[in-house]
């Protein structure tokens, strides 16, 4: 069963919720991308909040900008710091002061946690990522790598004034394909209609009148790791320190290989960074693995959860 509330954080975000099992348990907490939201995780909350697979407390937030949470208009409200001080407050209330039992992430809420897991590592007993890259690797990647930096296009892209109208229009159609390329272009069988309606919830217009994909744009708008160009020199002029890209944290990273925006080599030297990682590579899978195959997802975080507990 998934419970849905609003919590409102001490800094005046509020962040829309999914959550399974109850308060006082070991908690889990998972973080969406772009362009999804909190529901994607719906599966996996019910799943480990059941006694026989760890009977977790688990919340999935909306990211701010996202659903129903706050959505601020300033695109440089989206800014890592931001976001880490969204999740490290929404952690400080479901914990009670403590820390999580493991932070999971994908995508966009894959930066997010990575950032979080540096900054903060007393918030998190463990770290889960599937399928966003580390910065450091990203950054490396964005910098030298031509395929890379053809595969990244598309942020260029998100980051226009219009991005948000252009996507919305004729039902999305300039969205579809960001879940079904992976694919060939072919709708996915996990895509069907009840699941385009919950994606269509969270991309059409807001209660405050607002447009539902503003938010997720404003990610990118708000950050330098896109392709340079002639006009733009984004990430060829960042220099990120050492001391910002460390994760000691125990580390599990799942990997789909046939994710086409953000290829394998990202997770080439992921230990120069994390020292204490497990990895998993997927072949046949795509960025959408948690659509496509939730159950080798929560059998691999299983199998983490219980590594040395």
């Amino acid at each position: 069963m998934i419970d849905t509330f609003l919590q409102a954080l001490p800094h005046g975000i509020t962040l829309s919720c999914r959550a399974s099992g109850p308060r006082g348990r070991p908690v889990l907490m998972f973080l969406h991308g772009f362009p999804e939201a909190a529901f994607v995780w719906d599966e996996l909350l019910e799943h480990f909040a059941k006694p026989e697979h760890g009977g977790y407390r688990c919340v999935a937030p909306n990211l701010r900008g996202f659903e129903q949470s706050s959505a601020p208009a300033e695109v440089s409200a989206y800014r890592p710091k931001h976001l880490v001080q969204d999740i490290a407050a929404l952690i400080a209330l479901e914990t009670a002061g403590g820390a999580l039992a493991c932070l999971v992430a994908h995508d966009w809420g894959g930066a997010v946690a990575w950032n979080l897991a540096n900054q903060r590592p007393e918030l998190a007993q463990r770290l889960a990522i599937i399928n966003s890259p580390h910065p450091g690797t990203f950054l490396r990647e964005l910098q030298n790598s031509p395929k890379q930096q053809a595969a990244s296009a598309y942020m260029n892209f998100l980051i226009r004034p219009d991005a948000e109208q252009l996507l919305s229009q004729n039902d999305f159609e300039r969205m579809w394909p960001f879940l079904t390329n992976g694919h060939g272009g072919s709708a996915p069988s996990w895509l069907t209609e009840p699941v385009k309606n919950q994606y269509r919830a969270v991309w059409g217009p807001r209660a405050d009148g607002g447009s539902g994909l503003t938010g997720g744009c404003n990610y990118y708008r708000a950050s330098p790791l896109r392709p340079p160009r002639p006009e733009d020199s984004a990430a060829a002029s960042v220099t990120l320190p050492r001391e910002m890209l460390t994760v000691g944290l125990p580390t599990l990273v799942v990997w789909a290989l046939d994710d086409i925006a953000l290829p394998p080599e990202l997770i080439d030297g992921l230990g120069d960074y994390v020292t204490d990682l497990t990895l998993h590579t997927v072949p046949g899978a795509t960025h959408w693995i948690v659509h496509e195959q939730p159950q080798r997802v929560a059998r691999y975080l299983e199998d983490f959860l219980l590594s040395n507990r």
